[in-house]
């Protein structure tokens, strides 16, 4: 089981576009949205100045290191939140997750048989991946980049943090839960809803 990506909502998608490209060496994998009403993506090298030109609509903005995928997309909060994890699991992991997921009557949506979406009913989503040839490329790259520890602030750490060890049968305490070679951990003092990014550490 890896945690392997993360996707954020925050008001200042530039300036947190910006840190990961020019602070943390991540590559921009490509920005998404619209034209008027035509769907259309840019990946690097096409800067912000020439898409406002353009009349470019943001709806997200992928970037990638190693063996983690960031999501960013724009929304009401300055400071970053957390919308959903990402994991990838094996066969057996991802079966015993969903199996748990209905036992607690948790919503499960799926996403052109891509991606299936589960509730934690704590503030935030779990994006869950059963192997696919493109995770296992992705990480391959854990030699390159992996995210170590993510710390979110939560209002209420023990809940968030119960839900995602729960959910995964992961090892979890009062605030933290451990996942494969990584840990989350809830930090107190944050928002309702959706927990607040609060530090990475990557190795």
């Amino acid at each position: 089981m890896h945690l392997f990506h993360y996707h954020l909502v925050t008001s200042k998608v530039r300036e947190v576009e910006a840190r990961y490209v020019g602070k943390l060496g991540f590559d921009l994998i490509g920005r998404h949205g619209r034209i008027g009403e035509e769907v259309t993506s840019f990946e690097s090298g096409h800067g912000w100045q020439e898409l406002d030109r353009l009349g470019f609509k943001l709806r997200l903005t992928e970037l990638e290191r190693g063996a983690v995928n960031v999501v960013v997309q724009p929304g009401q909060w300055e400071l970053p939140r957390v919308d959903h994890l990402g994991f990838a699991l094996d066969e057996d992991e991802f079966i015993e997750t969903l199996a748990r997921a209905e036992v607690r009557e948790l919503r499960i949506q799926e996403h052109g048989g891509r991606r299936t979406f589960v509730s934690t009913n704590a503030g935030y989503r779990l994006e869950l991946h059963p192997p696919r040839e493109w995770l296992d490329e992705l990480l391959e790259k854990e030699s390159v980049l992996r995210l170590a520890e993510l710390h979110l602030r939560a209002d209420d750490p023990e809940l968030k943090a119960s839900a995602l060890g729960e959910l995964l049968a992961a090892p979890y305490t009062n605030e933290t839960v451990e996942i494969g070679d990584a840990v989350v951990r809830f930090v107190p003092d944050g928002p309702q809803g959706r927990p607040q990014l609060h530090a990475e550490l990557f190795i």
